[in-house]
């Protein structure tokens, strides 16, 4: 395991994040029922004082998610493949990352949570009505992870079943 993948590792279990960092964390998670709009306040400075660490962009894309927030978490998991890929060596932006599988993902904690960002980002554009962000993502996805170590072969059967739904549709409307 390389040095980069260990601070990364280290990171995604809250090592190395400092006390103020961690403080914002757990007090969101204190307020998130009761004042969500200073949990939020929170989590956003959080972020800003740990921009390289994945514990905040982490706590963040859920508070969004659990609050239905889908744009807002799908901007997260942006910011999350962002991350990823300067912990990976790959390009900025999940439309130029080359289509080849990653080596074993089960011991690497960064291509895991890169795979799982990516997962989001494609959840959340399917739930939005986002195919055209969402099939070349999952396309990706199913390259980068051929085993589906990450599990989103279920979501490429969703996107298959709406296809079909759709195609019956247009097929019963009168010509």
């Amino acid at each position: 395991m390389s040095a980069a993948t260990m601070d990364f590792e280290d990171a995604l279990l809250a090592g190395e994040l400092p006390t103020a960092v961690s403080d914002c964390l757990e007090e969101a998670g204190r307020l998130r029922s009761a004042q969500p709009e200073r949990a939020h306040r929170l989590l956003l400075k959080a972020q800003r004082m740990a921009p390289r660490h994945p514990a905040p962009l982490i706590a963040l894309y859920r508070f969004y998610f659990y609050g239905h927030q889908l744009e807002r978490a799908r901007f997260v998991a942006e910011d999350a493949l962002r991350l990823g890929a300067q912990w990976l060596g790959l390009p900025e932006y999940w439309q130029d990352v080359p289509a080849r599988a990653f080596a074993d993902t089960r011991f690497d904690p960064v291509a895991r949570f890169y795979l799982f960002a990516l997962k989001g980002y494609a959840y959340l554009s399917l739930r939005l009505d986002e195919i055209e962000t969402a099939e070349p993502a999952l396309q990706l996805l199913a390259a980068l992870d051929p085993q589906d170590g990450v599990g989103a072969g279920l979501l490429r059967q969703v996107l298959a079943r709406r296809g079909s739904e759709q195609d019956e549709e247009a097929a019963e409307l009168p010509a």
